[in-house]
């Protein structure tokens, strides 16, 4: 699916880099993730771990790897089985798996009680990824229990135990040329999506036509796997008018009502990575103008979040600048009361912007749609200060913020979302944005790599009026 002389996922560099993180003596053990029943002799669609798929690339079920500290691993997987294939598909099978992974062994997956102990034997600890997969703690004591049964013959069982999300974690973080060139093309697949469900919405309104917010999500869908995206990166959001309030909305059978605004938060994954697009868009295509106002709000917010984020910044530092823009629009237009609350300064000290904003504005961003890595800076976990909720009351421990760093990817999405409330203007009632865009992390600032469909007001309205 990459283009010619695109680069390619390095899979050997990253399973060295592994062995080097737990030591000579130390054994990775992961598998990948479970089949799981949808209904009866039905399953969903199968989704591979993403640990386990970022350091071998195998998409089969029922797989494990095992990666030592001298730089050797092992794969256990499905055997070749003519019958199984004919039903459920084409095995790659142990006897192949060396030369098309790279793996040092592979091994049928039946066999993997009995070998596991002895790759055991000898190293000095034993890493897994803690709570991710359910019963896997309870196999590794199995193993290791095996093993100590053995130790009057001179086995040696592990002494520690240790969990391999954290130097997984740091590795996945920092995205190398080919997972950037790959979410560049899945977010450029997510924007032509955007585009194609705010084209058909004004176009269905201009003919009279009955819209639904499945049949937007019928464009998303169509357009992603059309440009060759595998899945949606997660269930996508279709929110028509007051809809887009319910921060994890899906899309359903509610109209789509001229007059009234539609949000729509989806993304495709690609090859095993995921994009994550926002935006909000008139149903007909032009904004009213208490919708327009608050939309432009949201935009300065991003804006202001966008040109906060760089390498060596924090990553609290978008949230901060997109919330201080937030504030001061609540209460420009109104939706908060000056004389009630204070100023600027004084609704970020008390969270006042809470009722129309509870999320963050920034989450990591790879090959889960909520990817993986620290959100506190390694080098300064021993530093903490605890203070007062400013709403509930409860003590908050704040650890220093992660510093950024080039190849970082993350979203940038900032929002308001308005309920009838006291004191709430009525014209911007039931009125819910967000806009998100996904960057990469740069020196000099960062790359939105889904700025395929518009952002601005007026782009949006020539848009469709297309």
């Amino acid at each position: 699916m990459n283009p010619q002389n695109a680069p390619s996922p390095d899979y050997a560099r990253r399973r060295a880099a592994l062995a080097a993180h737990i030591g000579p003596h130390g054994v990775a053990v992961l598998p990948t993730s479970p089949e799981r029943a949808r209904n009866r002799d039905s399953d969903f669609l199968f989704r591979f771990d993403s640990y386990f798929y970022y350091l071998c690339g195998f998409t089969e079920p029922n797989a494990w790897l095992v990666v030592q500290g001298d730089g050797s691993s092992t794969l256990f997987c499905q055997p070749k089985d003519l019958e199984r294939e004919t039903w459920d598909g084409l095995r790659l099978g142990p006897e192949a798996a060396p030369s098309a992974l790279g793996v040092s062994a592979a091994y049928a997956v039946g066999t993997i009680d009995q070998r596991l102990p002895a790759l055991l034997d000898g190293a000095d600890a034993v890493w897994y990824p803690f709570a991710t997969h359910t019963g896997l703690e309870t196999r590794i004591d199995g193993w290791l229990s095996g093993l100590r049964a053995r130790a009057r013959f001179g086995a040696l069982v592990p002494e520690q135990v240790r969990d391999l999300c954290g130097p997984l974690d740091e590795m996945r973080l920092i995205k190398d040329a080919y997972e950037q060139t790959t979410m560049r093309r899945a977010a450029q697949i997510s924007a032509e999506a955007h585009i194609r469900a705010m084209q058909r919405c004004a176009r269905m309104l201009r003919d009279g036509q009955d819209v639904r917010e499945f049949h937007l999500d019928a464009e998303l869908l169509h357009e992603f796997r059309q440009q060759g995206s595998q899945y949606p990166a997660y269930s996508s959001i279709v929110a028509a008018g007051a809809n887009a309030c319910v921060l994890h909305y899906r899309a359903d059978a509610a109209p789509v009502r001229s007059g009234e605004l539609v949000l729509i938060d989806a993304g495709c994954e690609l090859d095993g990575y995921a994009s994550d697009i926002t935006r909000t868009f008139p149903a007909n295509g032009v904004f009213t103008g208490p919708q327009r106002a608050l939309y432009d709000v949201v935009l300065a917010a991003q804006v202001a979040s966008v040109d906060a984020t760089r390498a060596g910044a924090r990553f609290t530092d978008p949230h901060e600048a997109a919330v201080r823009v937030l504030s001061q629009g609540l209460l420009d237009l109104g939706l908060l009361d000056r004389s009630a609350v204070g100023n600027v300064d004084d609704v970020m000290e008390k969270r006042a912007y809470f009722p129309f904003y509870m999320h963050r504005t920034s989450h990591w961003l790879g090959m889960d749609v909520h990817d993986c890595g620290a959100y506190t800076e390694p080098a300064e976990r021993g530093s903490a200060q605890v203070r007062k909720d400013a709403i509930t009351g409860a003590d908050i421990v704040n650890r220093p913020s992660r510093v950024l760093r080039s190849g970082m990817v993350l979203t940038l999405e900032p929002g308001l979302y308005v309920r009838p409330a006291p004191g709430v203007p009525e014209a911007f009632h039931h009125i819910g944005i967000r806009i998100e865009d996904d960057a990469i992390v740069t020196d000099a600032g960062c790359e939105l790599i889904s700025r395929g469909v518009p952002v601005e007001a007026d782009a949006i309205e020539a848009l469709m009026r297309g």
